[in-house]
């Protein structure tokens, strides 16, 4: 009997899904990346390439690239989800490839693939870069703290804090009302 249930990929089914992923990735005439904000692309060029060779527009929903003088873009295509043109830049680099920087409108989702015409990617095998809790400033480092805690506190099966603080204030409660009867009283 396999370990897995029906629904579940195997690590087979996994590893052959993401060999397939990163062969269609390949073939992209160009590469990608991506953060939250942002999605970057780099597009390979003739060597010596100035961006005055280049014709890059970035519309809100449409991205062209293409050498000057060449009848087909390298892309010509649109975008998975609108983005920020004004807040995204283009540039050459080492004269044999162009990095645009593309700040996606909704920077709270990864995309699948950049534009629609491209094969996609599996996002929930996204493993998002750690931040460390020392970059964060002091309120967001202890929501992130307080988040862990509950978490682990949940796994565990025991109180989080907020039930903790509950319970706290309920037995003090209790020590400066001694005359009450509390043997009904459940906490939620």
């Amino acid at each position: 009997m396999s370990s897995h249930s029906d629904n579940e990929p195997s690590k087979q089914e996994l590893a052959a899904a993401k060999a397939k992923q990163d062969a269609e990735q390949a073939a992209l005439p160009y590469k990608w990346s991506q953060v939250l904000e942002e999605v970057t692309v780099t597009v390979p060029v003739p060597k010596g390439t100035r961006g005055r060779d280049l014709t890059v527009q970035l519309g809100t929903t449409h991205l062209k690239v293409g050498l000057k003088g060449q009848p087909d873009f390298i892309i010509d295509d649109f975008f998975y989800k609108p983005i920020k043109p004004d807040e995204s830049t283009w540039t050459v680099d080492d004269q044999q490839e162009v990095t645009i920087t593309i700040a996606k409108q909704n920077g709270a989702e990864w995309w699948p693939h950049v534009v629609a015409g491209a094969p996609k990617i599996d996002v929930s095998q996204i493993q998002p870069e750690n931040s460390r809790l020392s970059d964060l400033d002091g309120e967001t480092r202890g929501m992130v703290e307080k988040m862990m805690f509950d978490q682990q506190q949940k796994q565990l099966g025991k109180p989080t804090s907020d039930e903790l603080k509950k319970q706290q204030a309920f037995e003090n409660f209790k020590k400066q009302h001694p005359e009450m009867d509390f043997s009904q009283v459940k906490l939620n």
